[in-house]
């Protein structure tokens, strides 16, 4: 059996990027005494939704993400984790950084949150890639919060071979926007026959109303494990939280055996 420890890392990210690269290095170093093999933190971990973006905005090879690397190396993981890079048109990318003993490379989101009166395209520059990493022999795909939206995404990193899709987001709080969260992770895993790891921020206090709109999309806890048959298998709450639990990569050629969606494509 060829299996992935993944850990899902919810917290609250602040506006400070040294906090929260301490708060990164401190959940990482408990996912590896967990044994996890991949720590995944939110969207946005970096810093949070709300200020100015491109002020915080440093590239891949700059210090906040030098940071992150390093918290992987001292810890033996693949460390993936929200931040913000420069632009070349100005604006800003929102991207993945993916460091680790096998990998180090970045993801910047293709789908733009233009949506529920939020208009990310205004200081965000779209990604165009996909993006699939290898980590620990197993292939998982990035993507970013309002790429779940997008079935494709997903079916393109199924294509790619990968069984699992890691999901960063600082999910918009409002009402639905749990059931929608919900609904949506569980169905991008079945239509990719995939894994999803879906790791959000936690709302901003513990006096947070996931049910009210917000200014800026700041997260709403609930990170969440599907399978590839769209079971949950592990659910956050909506505080801070570390869940370890194993990705199994054999039951995703299980899963495909039975309900072949990805081979009985006519579109």
């Amino acid at each position: 059996m060829t299996t992935l420890r993944t850990a899902m890392c919810q917290f609250t990210a602040s506006t400070d990027p040294e906090e929260n690269l301490r708060t990164i290095d401190s959940m990482a170093a408990q996912a590896a005494e967990e044994g996890a093999q991949l720590a995944v933190f939110p969207e946005a971990a970096m810093a949070r939704f709300g200020i100015p973006l491109a002020p915080v905005a440093e590239p891949l090879d700059g210090p906040w993400a030098d940071g992150v690397r390093e918290s992987a190396r001292r810890h033996g993981l693949t460390v993936v984790a929200g931040m913000f890079t420069p632009s070349a048109d100005g604006r800003v990318a929102n991207t993945l950084l993916a460091t680790g003993p096998d990998v180090d490379t970045a993801y910047d989101k293709i789908h733009l949150y233009d949506a529920f009166g939020f208009s990310e395209s205004d200081t965000v520059a779209p990604g165009e890639k996909v993006v699939t990493v290898d980590v620990a022999g197993v292939r998982v795909g990035l993507a970013t919060c309002y790429d779940v939206r997008f079935p494709e995404l997903f079916r393109a990193h199924a294509d790619e071979g990968a069984v699992l899709t890691v999901l960063p987001t600082s999910w918009g709080a409002g009402p639905s926007k749990l059931d929608h969260w919900q609904l949506l992770t569980r169905a991008r895993a079945l239509d990719a026959t995939i894994w999803v790891a879906a790791v959000g921020q936690a709302p901003p206090g513990p006096d947070a109303d996931i049910r009210q709109p917000t200014k800026a999309p700041t997260g709403i806890g609930h990170s969440v494990l599907v399978g590839p048959d769209g079971r949950v298998r592990e659910e956050a709450g909506e505080k801070p939280e570390l869940v370890v639990a194993d990705v199994d990569a054999d039951e995703v050629a299980e899963v495909r055996r039975a309900v072949a969606v990805l081979d009985n494509r006519r579109l």
